[in-house]
């Protein structure tokens, strides 16, 4: 474990932790003396399990956190210092939160963006909050949560991302078909996630389908990058355009749902090299304050492409918690706060986050799994977080991190875990997958 004092006895560390329990501020030793850092106040849209996890991280650095939920039952509201009731796109009660909160953050994309610019450009709340801050700020969140916007972008900035179509009404899908050929990706524009909104399509039955089951939104047609592995970082820019970049990681995915983490990837330096340039040269060119999470396409040939950004904290950097010296949910919100950026280094030779989704079956005779949670929590240092959501089939209700000297104690110890949790069956593609290597 990291010295968190160095140069004080423990008595001076009992003092000191004692007083931050009691005043919920961060305490110091300065010259002998014992000083109460003020306290910082940040909001965030959202109340699911992310919020919760930054919840966690506030309660460490002293910072208040307040948090706008739709309801009681979301993770965050047990443990976040306020609570203002609504919906993410509920913009009045965003301003509800700025009344407690100089600065706001997001826990997701799903926010009423023009809401939200409408109410940060009014005279009345520019006046009432005249240091307020959204970080993100809303100009980069308005390239972010839009795909097409997104690709554009990256486009004009010369990143590398697949060729791709606006789609906005169905000739212009069978314009961008004839034009990419098959297999083609499609993409809703906006509210994506976990593969939802996604198709990856074959031919032209399968095209028409998947054009009537996105209901004929705003969408992105792409070409399908034959991909090898997938990656990804998390990046983190200040105020000032300082920025750190988390170890590069492999990304495992099952129908589309990220099933592992595993950290740091199995790439080369050189592959890692080029990641990490492609997310300093998005996070300057987007002018993005805050934490994002960047996923990317490795080819065989070793080509790296972008795929999506997310302008948060992200499923890929869950293990950061117990995997990096500063997680990704204290390093946002370090950023926003104002305070200094903390390391990013692993702390551990080898981290491996397993998502734990609803399965089939357990949500009627455990629907807290508590048989498979203790199974998994016999393992050594593997660390469980349970969000406390309601299970059905898919949803992420929780996450576990392997921490490991090498990367084969860490798999083994991994697929025993997604044995217990997933069956054998379904065990399987993650397994054959992990144990490739990639150079």
């Amino acid at each position: 474990m990291r010295p968190m004092y160095a140069g004080i006895g423990w008595k001076d560390i009992l003092v000191i932790q004692t007083m931050s329990v009691v005043m919920r501020s961060p305490v110091v030793m300065w010259r002998g003396r014992i000083k109460v850092v003020n306290q910082q106040k940040v909001g965030v849209i959202g109340g699911g399990q992310l919020a919760w996890m930054m919840a966690i991280a506030a309660q460490k650095i002293g910072i208040e956190l307040s948090v706008q939920a739709a309801n009681d039952q979301e993770p965050a509201v047990a443990i976040a210092d306020r609570v203002v009731y609504g919906k993410v796109s509920d913009a009045k009660a965003t301003a509800k939160l700025a009344e407690h909160c100089p600065v706001i953050t997001f826990e997701n994309e799903f926010v009423d963006l023009e809401a939200l610019q409408t109410l940060e450009n009014s005279d009345r709340f520019h006046h009432a909050y005249h240091n307020f801050k959204f970080l993100p700020r809303l100009a980069t969140l308005e390239i972010s949560v839009d795909k097409l916007k997104q690709r554009q972008h990256f486009r004009d900035h010369q990143i590398p991302t697949p060729t791709f179509y606006a789609v906005d009404q169905e000739s212009d899908l069978i314009n961008a078909a004839a034009n990419l050929g098959y297999p083609l990706v499609l993409k809703s524009r906006r509210h994506g996630y976990d593969g939802k909104g996604t198709w990856v399509i074959k031919n032209v039955e399968e095209l028409q389908t998947a054009w009537t089951s996105i209901h004929q939104a705003p969408a992105i047609a792409e070409a399908f990058i034959p991909f090898e592995q997938e990656l990804a970082v998390i990046a983190a820019r200040t105020l000032h355009g300082d920025i750190v970049i988390y170890p590069v990681v492999e990304t495992l995915q099952i129908d589309q749902v990220c099933r592992r983490t595993i950290a740091p990837a199995r790439v080369s330096p050189a592959i890692a090299a080029e990641v990490e340039r492609i997310a300093k040269q998005i996070m300057v060119s987007l002018d993005a304050i805050g934490v994002i999470g960047i996923e990317f396409f490795l080819t065989a040939s070793a080509e790296v492409t972008v795929n999506e950004i997310a302008p948060r904290t992200h499923n890929s950097g869950h293990y950061t918690i117990e995997g990096c010296h500063t997680s990704q949910f204290e390093q946002l919100l370090r950023v926003v706060s104002g305070l200094p950026l903390g390391d990013v280094s692993m702390a551990v030779p080898v981290a491996i986050m397993i998502n734990l989704l609803g399965t089939e079956g357990y949500a009627d005779n455990d629907p807290d799994y508590l048989h498979q949670r203790k199974a998994i929590a016999s393992f050594p240092n593997t660390f469980i977080h349970w969000y406390g959501k309601s299970s059905s089939l898919g949803r992420k209700l929780g996450h576990v991190t392997v921490c490991a000297p090498t990367y084969d104690t860490a798999l083994a110890i991994s697929d025993r875990i997604e044995k217990i949790w997933y069956g054998s069956s379904q065990n399987a593609d993650t397994e054959s997958i992990s144990n490739k290597r990639f150079s």
